[in-house]
């Protein structure tokens, strides 16, 4: 109820930029991802005083559409953005309802929602061959998944692919299974994933898990490019020989109903579409299908702290099928995150009202 007294007033478009502790280097489809790059922000506040922010961009013709318009012709507590006009800025809405009615996003999907999730570190990327005037070989891998551990994260996802793009075939495929068995060694307590961002093919994966079998490999993300033969294929070796290892995908280019396909036939385990690209709200409605599809969800995080802790809100609220997030490892300029805590490898979820981070200041951005 005390959504429908409050109007939106003001919209801003504001810019941040996050910046990354070091190089993140290639996966298997593209070269160097830098160290950190701009985000669009949208700022609300509302004839009562009340404010939100998030991630988004609002134009000129949905700003004029938008101000004046009660929050609760727009918003639904239960359900999310409910003008699916409103939909660039779903997660500024989702924190100004939360502001507006004193609770956390979270507490406001599920009261009886998870205090903590689990959170792995998404940042190693193949800095034994990046950049290329000065690639930092084996010990390069190592050094960042013993960075990131010292941060709090404890399980890590690990790119591998590099035959597809910057290496033979065979040495790259060799070098993915020295990073994985390196890995292993310096780290036999956490959990590795990995993710072929689609650079491999049905042969190469199966011979990736009879080369890291002795590794415990906790899933396999975008193996190859989703095809109903070749993912039965995969499914069935991996119950012959790997039957703990979960399939994720459906991260990039993500069409649903395929997806739907995929799960109901039993050949993805994870669903992976973006938190923010496919939408908070559209999760939030996609997650009542989640049951009914027998699979599990970790929405896609990679960029940007600012998605994970969306995500952790989206995991506490449905921690019986979000079994872990992406983290990445950065800070943003102008956003207070001292709230969220990263601790063995889990994410205390704030208590504060709306997503509970502090926008400082950003650039005009339009």
């Amino acid at each position: 109820m005390e959504l429908k007294y409050h109007k939106i007033q003001k919209i801003q478009n504001k810019r941040v930029r996050n910046r990354y502790p070091r190089l993140y280097g290639k996966n298997a489809r593209l070269p160097e991802h830098a160290y950190g790059h701009d985000v669009g922000i949208v700022l609300l506040e509302t004839d009562q005083g009340a404010t939100g922010w998030g991630r988004g961009h609002c134009n000129s013709d949905l700003k004029e559409y938008l101000i004046g318009k009660d929050v609760s012709h727009i918003f639904s507590a239960e359900l999310g953005v409910i003008d699916d006009k409103a939909l660039p800025i779903d997660v500024a809405l989702h924190d100004l309802a939360g502001n507006i009615l004193g609770l956390p996003v979270f507490k406001m999907m599920n009261t009886q929602a998870a205090k903590s999730v689990n959170c792995y570190d998404g940042a190693i990327y193949m800095n034994d061959i990046s950049p290329d005037s000065k690639p930092g070989g084996l010990n390069a891998v190592i050094e960042d998944c013993r960075y990131d551990y010292d941060l709090g994260y404890r399980d890590f996802k690990v790119k591998i692919g590099r035959g597809n793009m910057w290496m033979s075939h065979e040495d790259g495929f060799n070098r993915d299974i020295e990073v994985i068995q390196a890995i292993r060694r310096a780290f036999p307590e956490s959990n590795i994933l990995v993710d072929a961002n689609d650079g491999y093919n049905l042969d190469t994966t199966l011979k990736f898990i009879d080369a890291t079998l002795d590794c415990g490999i906790y899933w396999i993300e975008e193996p190859f490019i989703e095809n109903i033969d070749d993912l039965k294929k995969l499914r069935e070796y991996l119950e012959k020989k790997s039957p703990k290892t979960l399939i994720a995908d459906g991260e990039s280019n993500w069409d649903i109903p395929l997806l739907k396909e995929l799960a109901k036939q039993g050949v993805i385990d994870v669903l992976l579409m973006d938190v923010c690209d496919y939408g908070f709200t559209k999760w939030r409605r996609f997650m009542l299908e989640i049951m009914d599809l027998k699979v599990m969800a970790s929405p896609h995080c990679w960029g940007e702290k600012l998605k994970t802790h969306y995500a952790a809100h989206m995991a506490a609220a449905f921690s019986d099928m979000i079994p872990t997030i992406e983290g990445v490892p950065d800070e943003t300029e102008g956003i207070n995150f001292e709230k969220y805590i990263l601790t063995d490898g889990k994410i205390l979820v704030p208590e504060a009202s709306g997503f509970g981070m502090e926008f400082i200041w950003g650039r005009d951005n339009g």
